[in-house]
């Protein structure tokens, strides 16, 4: 990939234009240190999975407990998102760059030597908090340090190709570590590494942010992510105390609480996290419910069909990571035909296609059984999984930005994500606790097997709703996005990402 040197940063202006210090650094090496960042944010997100069955057996982890590994960094990071992207433009975007890294980094050296698992899940807590500052930052580090043109389609592509790589890489490089060594090192790899790149966007990364006045919206994200946290919570003590227990109830009825009062608090701030009045758009509304809907599906998939992979059919991790790569390739295939279907069939058309594609799988992959075969019983289900997700997530993106005017484009695409990410992050305690209640509390093969599937077919039926509520809701067709909002297509996944595209290229 070949880029032209990054030109000088513009000085600072109090009217809300872009600031920022000159910078002499090549664009490529810009380009990989923020690449380098999100490649680490991605890959927490999937490298855990292969590791989860080896945390438990040596943290003695609860069933219903070892999905808040996974839980506790997804809540953290979707709440603390739009927050983050929001203090990156305030106070610039190489220090929120440098302050998410380096928390990620201290976290997953922290959880790598946890020896309760009270200590992983805060660590893991402490890793989706630092990722939701570190993520909404590389992306406009790229953008800023390439002209506009041939040179930052490019770039873009690379960023996104990097992001699908780390989705990807994750079980296999889970596999391998775990393996070789041992669950630590899925989160003790972070902090070479993380140091690495640290000291090299301290002393190479350009400094940028929007010079405006507004205020971060603090009581916002922390209302929405403890809300979040504390429903999650309240459903997986379903499992062991009941639907109509005071353990139950008290958590889901405070959770509630709180995502009310967030409500209250959007609707009244100057500067809120979340613009109410996107909401009254009927793209915006019907896809990001849409999203919520598919995200709590497709999101537990890894989950369990790497505890199937190890704890029903013995796989080794690294057998498991590698039994799972189709799946991975799969989702990034997707990403790169919906554009094109898109164009052909429209944007509503190919969501529901993906719908259906993701619910064929979610049924095939629940009648597993504990003597399944890989063809049948996890590569050619979770193929079409991964299918479906890949084509319904792009057309769903285009909706929900359907129209955004070039202000808000940044603030659509971070609720897309955040109802992606909320959505999962609910649907895997509901689902972890019907399988777990499922297996009441034996853990043979079989028992083990039928819990599984009992998330895999109720997976299928929240997705048959998604359908139902994308061919009702959803407008036939979005805008098309102008020339400058299209340069990412270049690269696997850079579909996913046209209204932060669009929001990034209104910048020099």
């Amino acid at each position: 990939m070949t880029l032209m040197p990054s030109a000088s940063r513009p000085t600072h202006s109090p009217s809300g234009s872009l600031t920022g210090s000159p910078t002499r650094s090549p664009a490529w090496l810009v380009v990989a240190l923020a690449c380098a960042g999100q490649f680490l944010v991605v890959l927490d997100v999937s490298v855990v999975n292969v590791a989860l069955p080896s945390m438990r057996a040596e943290l003695d982890m609860s069933v219903s407990g070892l999905q808040w590994v996974v839980n506790a960094y997804a809540i953290a990071f979707a709440g603390f998102m739009l927050l983050g992207g929001r203090a990156g433009d305030l106070y610039g975007r190489k220090r929120m760059f440098l302050v998410g890294l380096a928390l990620f980094t201290l976290a997953s050296l922290a959880g790598g030597l946890a020896q309760d698992d009270w200590q992983l899940l805060l660590a893991r807590a402490a890793q989706g908090l630092g990722a939701a500052v570190l993520a909404p930052s590389t992306l406009t580090i790229v953008t800023s340090a390439v002209p506009e043109g041939a040179a930052r389609a490019r770039a873009i592509a690379t960023w996104t190709a990097v992001g699908a790589g780390g989705g990807a890489a994750g079980g296999l490089v889970g596999g391998v570590l775990v393996d070789l060594l041992s669950w630590r090192w899925v989160l003790l790899i972070n902090v070479p590494v993380g140091a690495v790149v640290l000291a090299g966007a301290l002393a190479l990364l350009p400094e940028s942010r929007v010079g405006d006045r507004r205020r971060l919206d603090l009581p916002g994200a922390l209302l929405v992510t403890a809300g979040l946290a504390t429903v999650a919570y309240g459903i997986s003590r379903t499992e062991a105390e009941g639907w109509t227990a005071a353990a139950a109830l008290g958590p889901l009825a405070a959770g509630l609480a709180s995502i009310a009062l967030f409500l209250a608090v959007e609707a009244r701030t100057a500067a809120p996290l979340m613009p109410l009045g996107l909401l009254r758009r009927r793209s915006v509304s019907s896809a990001n419910v849409a999203m919520l809907l598919c995200g709590s599906a497709m999101f537990s998939m890894w989950y369990f069909m790497t505890l199937y992979a190890q704890n029903v059919l013995g796989y080794t991790p690294l057998e498991a990571g590698l039994a799972l790569m189709p799946s991975s390739l799969a989702i990034v295939l997707g990403s790169k035909l919906a554009p094109r279907l898109m164009r052909a069939l429209g944007a509503r058309t190919v969501a529901a296609l993906g719908a259906v594609t993701a619910t064929a799988g979610f049924g095939w992959q629940s009648t597993m059984t504990a003597d399944g075969a890989y063809v049948t019983a996890i590569m050619l289900p979770g193929v079409l999984m991964m299918l479906g997700a890949g084509l319904s997530a792009t057309p769903l993106a285009s909706l929900a930005t359907a129209g955004a005017a070039p202000g808000e484009a940044g603030l659509v695409s971070g609720l897309v994500n955040t109802s992606r990410t909320m959505g999962g992050s609910l649907g895997l305690a509901v689902l972890s606790t019907l399988a777990a209640g499922r297996t009441a509390g034996r853990h043979t093969p079989e028992a083990l097997t039928a819990g599984y599937a009992l998330a895999f077919r109720t997976g299928a039926v929240v997705l048959v709703l998604a359908l139902v509520l994308m061919l009702v809701w959803l407008p036939r067709r979005a805008k098309q996005p102008g020339p400058a909002n299209v340069p990412g297509q270049d690269g696997p996944g850079a579909d996913l990402m046209p209204p932060i595209l669009a929001r990034a290229e209104e910048r020099p």
